[in-house]
């Protein structure tokens, strides 16, 4: 089998889900690569245990490869500035402080606090570009907008400008209908609102393989 190349939406602190969908149904091979879209913390009952799992799949030898999303930014800007620390903890940081056990963002264990500060905001892949949210194509060069990359909701792409590549975004969460309509356009929609179980066609992890463009699902089974 030629190596594979998958892509896991928002992850959001589901440890359990991303054990499930990984070992059980991609099921990956030495060559295959794995790269995340960010959000791989809050919201969910075990952010740590998200990490963990990355930690344990990249010691077994495996690549694993994620950008920073909005979340992860969120709790590494919150130790520092208070306006933040109220924006991580309105937006699911609790959740991630219960799985630490800890009373505060900077009592995460600096082991992962470094890997979270060490994320890239964008992976450039032959076809692809992998973003969290997305770009602006306002600046001459988009990949200047910080801020965009963790926050735009925005769907215009001017492929030109990127090398003609397509975009592979999460952030904004999309039914499986829209998720799968997005295959054909520009900006590839992954989020399927792992941890928004509770409205039609959400509720799941999603999984791109990029050779196939096929998509796996996995529905929640952390809530």
């Amino acid at each position: 089998m030629p190596p594979r190349t998958f892509v896991i939406s928002d992850i959001h602190g589901c440890a359990a889900t991303l054990r499930r969908l990984v070992n059980d149904t991609l099921r990956p091979m030495p060559n295959d690569r794995i790269y995340l879209l960010g959000d791989l913390i809050d919201r969910g009952p075990d952010s740590k245990g998200v990490l963990d799992f990355i930690f344990e799949l990249r010691s077994r030898g495996f690549f694993v490869s994620s950008v920073r999303g909005n979340h992860e930014e969120m709790c590494l800007q919150a130790g520092g500035d208070h306006y933040y620390l109220e924006l991580w903890i309105a937006n699911g940081g609790q959740t991630t402080l219960r799985s630490f056990q800890a009373n505060g963002p900077g009592y995460i264990p600096h082991r992962y606090r470094d890997f979270l500060a060490s994320l890239p905001l964008y992976i450039l892949l032959d076809d692809f570009v992998i973003v969290h949210a997305g770009l602006n194509f306002a600046p001459p060069n988009p990949f200047e907008d910080i801020s965009a990359m963790l926050w735009t909701r925005s769907s215009y792409v001017d492929r030109q400008r990127i090398g003609g590549r397509r975009l592979i975004c999460g952030h904004t969460p999309v039914s499986r209908a829209m998720l799968e309509t997005s295959l054909n356009f520009n900006k590839i929609m992954l989020d399927n609102g792992c941890v928004f179980g509770g409205l039609p066609e959400m509720g799941s992890l999603a999984a791109l393989e990029l050779g196939s463009m096929s998509v796996y699902y996995q529905e929640n089974i952390d809530l």
